[in-house]
């Protein structure tokens, strides 16, 4: 830096000075030339990081991006400006250095503790373009295009999921929640599959709806495998990974900030995608590249990171699903208890631990609802654009704090508007 800006820089030796343009029928004069003065620059580097729990602390109840360990926030904080003593920041270096090297193999190998992810049968691959790029990887990476899939659709996503799969291969709607506005999951055993289906989908919880499978079904054909999209409860209880030939998930709703796309793929399934499919949607290049064949998003797979991190302290994924069923036990006590004031639709066995959909019984109050709770410090109460009503999401990062405040804040609006 102090070369930058030594007198022999080429600034200070050959100086702008702004000044009336002189008549070409004018002899052109040089204005004097300034005595060059000494200059120094000093890096000035801010004060050490404070760590401290901030008191000015709203509660999110946002679906994604959401709300984030608060431990997470302040070592990322802390750690923002000099990543660890490397002297650059993690923003700022090299995904094939030696430093992110080691973020992205702990980021994997911790992940594999919390899911118990199998070694040598699966490929853990952090990708970008959210899972909505995955319904398109899926099926190009899983068949060919004549081939058999199903798909059983419990929501938005789900529907999404399998409009894109038609694209690529004989994908099939053997069940669908949307005359009963996605309020239930189907019985296994009535669910009509195609015996050839290659692949069985499911979307493991819809996050508009508030439906979540809490176990999961078996492909009728013994070769296909079942598909899972896990974004919104990926993370929040122990699964069987071995049951799966793939779980896809956004990070952005429980284990991290948005850029980065999670997928865990039995590696049997990799290197037998179409022609047609893009690098950058291709299983085997990526599984290959160690996540790397391009510049991943760094940032982002540093904060899962240290979610994960954050998950085994607290005992692992089974502690956590302890944490997230009294929360959601809570809440929905509530909105069970209100004589129907407050109305959640979905089926009572179905419902989400993570996003908890309601109404209230005066449908013109919704919107007074929210904006009062968001004068109280909680926010993103509102439901999903395309059904209205109210929708807390209530992911591993929310505090039980946070549920209790707004159950308090549910019972005093309704003692005020009887």
């Amino acid at each position: 830096m102090a070369a930058l800006c030594s007198p022999q820089s080429f600034l200070l030796q050959h100086p702008l000075h702004p000044s009336p343009k002189t008549p070409s029928f004018l002899p052109h004069k040089q204005p004097p030339r300034p005595k060059p003065s000494t200059v120094s620059c000093t890096a000035v580097r801010p004060p050490p990081v404070s760590i401290s729990v901030a008191n000015d602390r709203i509660f999110n109840f946002a679906a994604g991006p959401a709300t984030l360990p608060e431990s997470v926030i302040l070592k990322a904080q802390a750690e923002l400006y000099n990543y660890r003593g490397s002297g650059m920041s993690i923003m700022e270096m090299s995904h094939r250095g030696k430093e992110f090297d080691a973020v992205i193999k702990k980021a994997e190998s911790d992940l594999r503790r919390l899911l118990a992810i199998p070694d040598d049968d699966y490929a853990v691959l952090f990708l970008q373009g959210g899972a909505t790029t995955q319904f398109a990887a899926v099926p190009l990476n899983l068949c060919a295009p004549g081939d058999a899939v199903d798909y059983v659709v419990t929501g938005s996503w789900g529907d999404k999921a399998f409009k894109e799969a038609q694209k690529f291969c004989k994908a099939n709607l053997i069940w669908s929640g949307k005359s009963d506005k996605y309020t239930k999951i189907p019985s296994f055993e009535g669910l009509e599959q195609n015996p050839n289906a290659k692949y069985l989908h499911i979307c493991a919880n819809e996050t508009i709806h508030g439906v979540e499978f809490k176990n999961y079904p078996t492909p009728s054909n013994k070769d296909a495998v079942l598909v899972a999209d896990m974004s919104s409860n990926f993370c929040s209880k122990p699964v069987d990974v071995s049951k799966f030939g793939v779980i896809y998930a956004g990070a952005q709703k429980n284990v991290g900030p948005s850029g980065v796309t999670i997928v865990i793929v039995r590696k049997d399934l990799i290197g037998n995608a179409q022609p047609i499919t893009s690098v950058m949607l291709d299983y085997k290049i990526h599984a290959d590249s160690a996540s790397l064949y391009n510049t991943p998003p760094c940032f982002a797979i540093y904060i899962c990171g240290l979610v994960f991190e954050d998950l085994l302290e607290q005992g692992g994924l089974a502690e956590v699903e302890k944490n997230n069923t009294k929360k959601a036990g809570i809440l929905y006590d509530a909105i069970d208890g209100s004589n129907g004031f407050y109305v959640c639709p979905v089926e009572k066995s179905v419902r989400s631990l993570m996003n908890v959909p309601f109404t209230l019984q005066k449908s013109d109050l919704e919107k007074k609802f929210i904006e009062e709770a968001a004068k109280e410090g909680m926010i993103q109460l509102k439901g999903h654009r395309s059904v209205g009503g109210v929708r807390a999401s209530i992911y591993n990062a929310m505090p039980l704090a946070g549920v209790e405040k707004l159950v308090a804040f549910m019972k005093d609006f309704q003692a005020r508007h009887p």
